[in-house]
């Protein structure tokens, strides 16, 4: 064990965060803390290393062991490089580098006794360098530091001058070849892109220490925890599993209490009846009965009542009105800025329906193309058309759609000026504003309730075109599952930008990667693209190795085919999907008839009608093998659909 945390309470003044916590980390385990945004998960956090005293409770590390600690909010400040910044984690490992080069330098002069002295001086320090690693260090900051997004170009930016999303991931690269005992993270993944949370995924999945993370992208705990850590109003409870594991167990575990809490009720319910009506008889062995009732109900220990689902955010979306099979057409769409080149000559489809999520590396102009889309911002080149009837819903990440100069009641009234007073709080309580929150000016909200009040909007919107960048930032885990479903169960079509990969792979029904300055098509959810993008993304980027316009040519019509082929697997499996259907429809009457044929066998006036019989049997003959010919087709279909 290199942690334990022992019976660990904190309020803020009469809100008590955390209750009488206590749990183990083992060595090497990996481990997640979760809960709703404002549980207490990076009180919890400061709490271990310290930051934060707790009320009451003990925080012991093992003997001799070291922790890292990242938290959300970097303030980082160094006239270094990036490089050297990192480089420096490892001053042990310099120090013995700068010595042994002194070294060498005085071999040069020295000679007998005093050489042999040196000599002996130098093979320890030698040996004593490579166990620390010293020969590989500068490959494992390169490493480090590309892992986590840094080109090359990058390494010799002073930090002073970076923003705070790339200040957190320099800190994060020195706490990481650090290599503490226990890391300690708060929200790692927020300024990663796809590629650099994959890496951090394996290095955290094979570091040899253990790990403690605050995070609300739950494909990435997936991957990587065994245990997970859940804050749920101040009660602290341990989960074994990945979050998957959690979520399920969770979900049997809310049944049971749910269960437990409505049957102490009716029991409670039911004695006073019982108590209300020993009374009204007003006999003394009565009276004395409904004491003896009442005393048994006092000594009662009442369960809380879990937590409703829907005391969470209630999102609705439908489309006011149907729009025709093809929703938007964007046709050699091209856009740079200053000379650098995000995309070029891109094509793609919408149809009613599709859930598509663009997806790429940070500063592929994902974000562009959504802004070209609304008409934001302009191409260079290119045409987007809009089908029949499609109106278009947006929700910029940015929330540049909200005025920080209204309150939340303002900005959906002046959106919505139809809607009565009632309608309008009934809104904004359905996305948590309640009383007073709903005279908040939008410039005093957080980001997630910035999100919220978006995410409200477009409810109102009845659009059937959702555009939405970045829907999940600042959303807890609950909120991006209730998302999900509200996407899932919307009838229109949803093109989106996201990171949060668990989202992804719950919500697409298509996805299209931004790379190499054009796209690349899969139809499928996110562990579709991981099992595909070796093939397709690899051949995209081996054809875009020279930057000249004819190589990006190129690559366009090679991605156009790819597209144009992706779409006839989909034309292809679609038609599978109904073959599939009709055969069972077809299944389930013949069993149907069959379930028929058998009750008229049990009939009294058919057993005595031998024609009758021998019709009904003949008939269940055919039957029979025409059903046996259809699950035998069925299953063909099925294996061919995969």
């Amino acid at each position: 064990m290199v942690l334990s945390c022992s019976h660990i309470s904190k309020s803020f003044g009469t809100d008590e965060i955390i209750k009488d916590a206590t749990f183990n980390i083992e060595d090497r385990e990996k481990a997640a803390i979760i809960g709703i945004n404002g549980a207490g998960k990076s009180t919890l956090l400061k709490i271990i290393v310290g930051e934060l005293s707790a009320d009451q409770g003990e925080v012991a590390f093992a003997k001799d062991s070291t922790y890292g600690y990242l938290a959300q909010h970097q303030n980082l400040s160094s006239d270094n490089s990036i490089y050297d910044e990192v480089l420096s984690t490892r001053q042990d490992i310099l120090s013995m580098e700068a010595s042994i080069r002194r070294m060498e330098e005085d071999m040069n002069n020295l000679s007998g006794n005093e050489l042999d002295t040196l000599m002996e001086q130098y093979t320890r320090l030698t040996h004593d360098f490579d166990l620390a690693g010293g020969y590989a260090y500068r490959s494992e900051v390169t490493g480090v530091l590309k892992g986590l997004g840094f080109g090359e170009n990058d390494f010799s930016l002073n930090v002073n001058t970076l923003s705070g999303g790339q200040k957190t991931r320099v800190a994060l690269s020195k706490l990481l070849l650090s290599k503490p005992d226990i890391i300690l993270l708060d929200e790692p993944t927020n300024h990663l892109d796809m590629n650099s949370i994959s890496w951090l995924e394996g290095f955290l999945s094979d570091y040899k220490g253990s790990v403690i993370i605050v995070a609300h992208d739950r494909y990435f705990l997936d991957k990587i925890v065994s245990k997970v850590i859940e804050i749920d109003n101040g009660t602290v409870t341990t989960f074994s599993g990945n979050y998957t594991d959690y979520a399920s167990k969770k979900a049997v575990l809310r049944n049971m209490q749910l269960k437990a809490y409505m049957n102490q009720q009716r029991e409670i319910k039911h004695q006073e009846e019982v108590i209300t009506k020993l009374k009204q008889f007003n006999r003394e062995k009565s009276i004395k009965r409904a004491e003896s009732r009442e005393k048994m109900l006092d000594k009662i220990q009442i369960l809380d009542k879990p937590s409703a689902l829907n005391d969470k955010m209630n999102i609705r979306l439908e489309p006011g009105i149907e729009s025709g099979n093809d929703v938007l057409k964007v046709t050699g769409l091209s856009k740079a800025f200053d000379g650098n080149r995000l995309f070029n000559n891109i094509s793609f489809e919408i149809k009613k329906g599709e859930r598509v999520a663009l997806i790429g590396n940070n500063g592929t102009g994902k974000t562009t193309i959504l802004k070209i889309l609304n008409g934001i911002i302009p191409a260079d080149s290119g045409v987007v058309e809009l089908g029949s009837n499609v109106y278009i819903g947006y929700y910029d990440q940015e929330h540049h759609v909200l005025d920080p100069d209204k309150t939340l009641f303002q900005e959906i009234q002046d959106a919505y000026p139809d809607l009565n007073n009632t309608r309008i709080r009934s809104t904004l309580a359905a996305f948590l504003f309640t009383g007073d929150d709903v005279f908040k000016y939008i410039r005093e909200l957080s980001g997630g309730e910035k999100g919220r009040v978006s995410l409200a909007k477009l409810m109102l919107s009845n659009a059937n075109l959702l555009i939405l960048d970045e829907p999940t930032n600042h959303l807890d885990i609950t909120s991006k599952e209730i998302l999900e479903n509200a996407l899932n169960s919307y009838t229109g079509t949803v093109l989106y930008v996201s990171h949060d990969r668990y989202f992804i792979n719950s919500t697409a029904t298509r996805i299209i990667e931004l790379t190499a300055n054009t796209l690349v098509n899969y139809i499928g959810n996110y562990d579709y693209y991981l099992e595909k993008k070796d093939i397709l993304t690899a051949a995209v980027i081996k054809e875009s190795v020279s930057p000249t316009d004819s190589d990006n040519t190129s690559v366009s019509s090679n991605t156009k085919e790819q597209w144009l082929s992706s779409k006839e697997e989909q034309a292809r499996l679609k038609k599978l999907k109904n073959n599939l259907a009709r055969v069972e429809e077809q299944i389930s009457s013949i069993e149907e008839r069959l379930k028929e044929i058998d009750e008229e066998y049990m009939n009294p006036d058919i057993g005595s009608n031998t024609g009758r019989l021998m019709e009904l049997h003949k008939e269940k003959e055919k039957l029979d093998e025409k059903l046996n010919n259809l699950y035998e087709q069925w299953e063909e279909i099925s294996m061919e659909i995969g």
